[in-house]
Parts: C-alpha cells; structure tokens; sequence
C-alpha cells in the first residue's frame, strides 16, 4: 500500500517548500535542541524579577476592591514574603498582603521552575476579619502589558477547542493597531470552543500563556497604537463579597517567556509538561498504554458480563496484548427511557450479576487491568436516583424558566449537577466512589462530565457572591481528584468531559486525556486533531473501530497517540495479522511520539486535496519518526520534507516499516534537501522511524 523510492534526494520530485517550512517550524534549519540553556532561562528570570521579587514595583495581576483598582492601594498594605524550596527543581514564593482596615489577606502563591523557564502563580482572598468584605471584582489572575520593537506585529497563536468545527485547530492571530481580540470556552468547561493555552509572539520573542481552570476563563489581547499588547486572563466573572473567615481562590497561571524561537518554545512546553505537569500514580509518569474497549458495539444498555468475557477471550486467541480492559457506560444499573443513573454505582445485578470484581479479577490473572467509567457530577432528576431521593439540597438546578432549554443534547429540566462546593456533597461522593473502586476491583478511574455547568452555577449566585459557586465548585473538583489520588497513590485517573472539553493545566496535573475528543474514527479530522493538539499536550489518546483491511493503516496511523483504544470486533474469525502488525508498529514508535519534540513538516489544511505531515524527533536519543499522509484527492504522490533538530555532521538510518527499506543519510542532507516520501496509492500514510548512527 505504501512505498519509498529514493527516500533522499537531491530534490524532490513533487512539492518541495524549505522556505515556508523553515518558517513554520520556527527553528533553525540544522539546530539541535537540548534542554533549555542559559540564554533561554535569562528571560524568566529576569521577569520574575521584575514582577515577583521584594522591591516589584509592578505585579502581573489585578483586582478591585470597595470599587478602587488593586493598582492603586496594595502597595500601601503590609507585605510579608516567604520562600520555601520544594525540590530540586522547584521553589515556592509566597507573597501576602494585608488590608489594615478590613483584615482581607490577598496571598500570590509563585512557583519558579529551576530547569525550565517557566513560572506559575494562583491568588488567594482570604476574609480573617469579623464582618463581610467590600466587593472584591474583576479578578485578573493574568494582567500583563508586553512591548515589542518598531517592526512587525504581535501573533496570538491559538488553538481551537472541543465540540465544535475544526477541533484543535491552530488559528494564529495577527492583531493590528487598535485591535482586541477575547476568549472564553462555550457553557464552563474550560476546552469548550476555546483553548486556555496561547503563544503571544513578536520579533523579539513572546511568551506562553496557559490558564489553569476546569471552569468558566476569559482571556484578552489588546493592541494599542504604539508598541504595546495588554494581556488579561482570569475567571470570566468575579464580584463577590467575602464571608468571615472565607477564602476564594483565582485560576492559575503559568507563563513562559522566550526570547528563541516559537517552534523551541513550545517544544520547551511540551517537555515542561511531561517533566511536571503530568500526574504521577505510582511515583511514575503514565507511560503510553494499549486499552480494548467494545462499549460502542454493544450500545449503552448492552454490556454484559458474558459479552466482555467472549471478547476478552477472543483477543487472548489472537495473541493481541493489551494494557487495560476499558468498561464503559452503562456496568452500573441505568433506565434506558429515563435515563435514571443508579447514582452509587454499583454494577447492574442482571448485566453483572457478579459485580466487575469477578471481570477485574479474571483481568488481573492475566496480568490486565480495568478501566471503568463513572460520571459522579451529573445526574438525571426522577425516581429511583438515590441523592434526588435523599438529598436534594446537593443538586444544582437551572434557573427557573429555563426548563426547556437544551444542555448537551437534553433539556435542563432533567438535567442536575452535584454541587461540589458542598463539603457533605464532595465527602460522599469522594467517600462512595473510593467504596466502588475498591470493592470492584478497578485499577483505573474514568472521569466524565456531560453537561455546561455554567448556567447551575450562576443561577446560584446572588448580586453580591456573583463568581462564588462556581469557585467553589472548581476547588472541590481539584480536591475530588486530590482525595482520590490520596486514597489510591497507583491509580491512574482519565478525565474526560464530552471528550476533551476538561484540558486545562490544573486538570491535567491530576488526569490524562484518554480520548482527546470525543469526534474521532474519520482520518482527515483525526490528522488534524493531532497536528494542533500534539502542541500543548503531549500525552492523549483515542482509538479505532475501524477493521476492514481496506485503508486500516492509513485510519489506524491518522489517530496514533501514546494511549491507543482498540474497538475491533474480533470475535468473527479471520486473517488479523494486519492488526498485530500495525499496532507493533505503534509500539516502536508511541515513546517518540509522547516524549519527542514535536515539528509539523506542512501546513495545517483539512482539504482531501492536500498532504499532511509532522515529526517527532527526540535529540537525546537521536530517534525519530515522520508520519505522513496522503489524502484521498491528493494529486502528487511524493512530497519533500526538510527534517528538524538532527544534528548536520551525523549520519542517520531512516527506516520504512512497511517496506522494511533503509537509507543512509548525513543529517545536514535530512535538514536542507529533505526526506522525500513517496506514496502511489491514496488515501495512505507512510511511516518512518530514523535512527541516528552512533
């Protein structure tokens, strides 16, 4: 299905672009990257000096408070700073202010990363007085003003959200004098449309902007006449007074200032968030894994103990290892006409009349272990829902006269979310899913949300505490996953909401993205998703259901990520030496692709007519691989591609893995002239891992 003839050439015999490739990727042709130098860590430090140390006369934050902008009275409040170095890696500022007449403590909570240069901080209003604050209002976590030189413009790099047309698209944004450009996702999940991650670039450099909320942000970019963008991030709306005693807390923000180039610094991103913004279960980083699931062949009220075991057992005859067992909705009793969750989660007793723990047991004398969905957040209001039955007063409902209004796909008036700003609400939630998995036997914990719960949490907010449910209900779904985590330090969570709506920094700090979306199967989308996604997070996941052998590996290669679902039906029996082969394949090369740095080789198009093609090169190791496609109404059946960060005077072997074909090639010849792939059918995708000749 796939060739390569004369994978290196002087000149490619179809389309060749080093000029706009050069461009795109943002580095420079022949450099190799390694961790971040001294000259990429000069601009952190010398902005966390600017802004964070004890003589700032300028901070990147503000506020109002009794009316009056934080700008204009928190230099006059006592201050106090203290430093505490947490690791190695990272130290911790803490800066409070008080206010002498109200006793309101506002504490900037600042992390410095020593080998990245990277710096992030969250705000905290606390009441320690007797009486109720003044109005505490427009909360920018984020308030920044940058400049640039004389020539040129400001680029905000953003990338489109889940859940509505061209999912994680990248969708740069030149803003002219005068200009303003604002953010916010759609309904309070925080990926919803929107993105809360932004590259802001001039010609001298820029920074990274990412907002750490799984709720409701906004974020502007304002142009000015001169030389100047004003930068404001935060949660969307704050205008709240503080109860006594009271503490409310602002989104984070992490930022990283760069002075090299746009390409180094988002894979300087890439390898901050795999070094310390991904979860730890077990002390270790979730490695890439390979999951089975068949939920979809079987509907949501069609899972049963007996189909499980069949498959199970059919993909042991195949000889097709897998990772995890993924069990899906619907193991717990559900009414399929109501759509009434039993709301403790314990398994149907006539689809599961065992429970999951004979199926988690059977599992793990197989060296297996269980995937299980839960979506402790969300419920359907009517009989036999046992916190409706028994405690109501957890439940948030929409505000009256909206019954009739559609909430994903179902009116709001049976639609309610559990209230986890309610500490008797989180407790038992906490305290009833911790019970489930453990007497279920489940080693990996799926996290679904599939409502907007902005409207809930704004019709429960008065005039005066406008902001207050919603921050509440944040901190006690972080604390949710904290408790969780506590009580089952090897346990792995997979946070999903409607797919990928829940990718904010704070989440993925606790969770991993098992289906980045929950648009996936068709190949274009697939490669497109990938191309912006592969950008900010480098660990994600989807799967296939895909099987005839016509096209497979071209579907199968558009969605590879370091987690893999396979939803093959294997149970008829026939030839599966093409699915063993492919997802071999996928296990040679899924390390490169979580921890590689990461260069698209074309541009971004979702057009049948067009190629599509990224790297993931890994200069420690000196490996790599190119994925590339061609699609279905694509002319040209070869393409150039200039590789990037291979070292210029090392030779590399470059490998087809369906041809098994090898060339040699010095790397300078990679980087200028390029790696030419031929494929003579279409749609197809070819696949090519390079090596780097010690």
């Amino acid at each position: 299905m796939m060739g390569m003839t004369n994978p290196l050439t002087r000149k490619g015999i179809a389309v060749c672009l080093p000029l706009w490739v050069a461009a795109a990727s943002g580095t420079t042709l022949g450099q190799t990257p390694q961790p971040p130098t001294s000259d990429e860590m000069r601009p952190k430090s010398q902005w966390t000096s600017q802004y964070f140390s004890a003589s700032a006369s300028r901070l990147p934050f503000s506020f109002n408070y009794g009316g009056q902008p934080s700008a204009e009275f928190l230099a006059a409040w006592p201050k106090k700073v203290e430093t505490r170095k947490l690791d190695d890696a990272r130290t911790r500022q803490t800066l409070t202010w008080t206010d002498p007449k109200t006793n309101l403590s506002v504490r900037c909570v600042v992390v410095n990363y020593a080998d990245f240069p990277m710096v992030e901080w969250t705000l905290y209003f606390k009441n320690a007085g007797q009486d109720d604050t003044p109005l505490i209002s427009e909360v920018m976590a984020l308030d920044l003003t940058i400049k640039r030189g004389s020539a040129g413009e400001f680029i905000v790099h953003r990338t489109v959200g889940d859940g509505g047309a061209d999912i994680y698209k990248p969708d740069p944004i030149t803003l002219a004098p005068g200009q303003a450009k604002r953010f916010t996702p759609n309904g309070g999940r925080p990926c919803s449309t929107e993105f809360p991650y932004f590259n802001i670039q001039s010609p001298e450099g820029g920074c990274i902007i990412a907002i750490g909320w799984p709720g409701q942000w906004s974020a502007s970019f304002t142009r000015d006449r001169g030389e100047s963008l004003h930068l404001t991030a935060g949660q969307e709306i704050t205008r709240f007074k503080l109860l006594p005693g009271e503490e409310l807390r602002s989104p984070l923000i992490v930022l990283e200032p760069w002075k090299s180039n746009h390409r180094r610094s988002q894979n300087l991103w890439r390898r901050w968030m795999n070094t310390h913004n991904s979860p730890r279960p077990g002390g270790k980083r979730p490695p890439p894994q390979l999951n089975v699931c068949n939920a979809n062949q079987f509907g949501y009220f069609g899972t049963t103990e007996e189909n499980q075991r069949a498959w199970i057992q059919r993909y042991q005859e195949e000889n097709i290892a897998y990772d995890y067992w993924w069990c899906d909705l619907s193991w717990f009793a559900l009414d399929d006409k109501t759509y009434v969750y039993n709301a403790r989660y314990d398994p149907d007793p006539v689809r599961f009349p065992r429970g999951l723990k004979s199926l988690s047991n059977h599992l793990h004398q197989n060296n297996i272990k269980l995937i299980a969905w839960f979506e402790p957040e969300h419920y359907y209001p009517g009989p036999g829902n046992w916190i409706v039955e028994n405690h109501p007063e957890w439940l948030l409902k929409a505000p009256p006269g909206h019954e009739a209004e559609i909430n994903q796909g179902m009116p709001l008036k049976n639609r309610t979310v559990l209230n986890l700003g309610n500490p008797e609400a989180l407790k038992w939630v906490t305290d009833n899913t911790d019970r489930v998995l453990r007497e279920q036997g489940i080693d990996y914990y799926r996290h679904d949300f599939n409502i907007e719960p902005l409207i809930f949490w704004r019709a429960n907010d008065p005039p005066d505490r406008q902001g207050v449910t919603e921050i509440k209900y944040v901190t006690g779904f972080l604390a949710y996953y904290d408790e969780l985590i506590r009580r089952h330090p090897q346990m792995p969570i997979d946070n999903c909401a409607s797919g990928g709506r829940r990718n904010d920094v704070e989440t993925l700090r606790r969770s991993v993205p098992l289906l980045r979306s929950d648009t996936w199967g068709e190949p274009v989308g697939q490669q497109c998703q990938t191309y912006g996604f592969a950008d900010w997070i480098p660990f994600w996941g989807t799967g296939i259901m895909h099987s005839d052998p016509k096209d497979l590996p071209y579907i199968f290669r558009s969605q590879m990520g370091p987690s893999f679902t396979s939803c093959w039906d294997l149970t008829p029996k026939a030839n599966y030496d093409l699915h063993r082969k492919l997802l071999d394949q996928w296990r040679s090369v899924r390390t490169h692709i979580l921890d590689g740095d990461y260069y698209p080789l074309t541009p971004y198009s979702s057009a049948g007519t067009e190629w599509i093609a990224w790297q993931y090169h890994r200069p420690e190791e000196g490996q790599g691989v190119v994925q590339a496609f061609r699609r279905a109404q694509a002319n040209d059946d070869t393409r150039t591609f200039q590789l990037n960060g291979l070292a210029p005077e090392t030779d590399y072997i470059v490998e087809n893995l369906d041809t098994g074909g090898t060339e040699r090639a010095a790397g300078a010849k990679l980087i200028g002239e390029g790696l030419r792939v031929t494929l003579a059918e279409r749609p197809a995708a070819a696949l090519l891992v390079y090596r780097q000749v010690r």
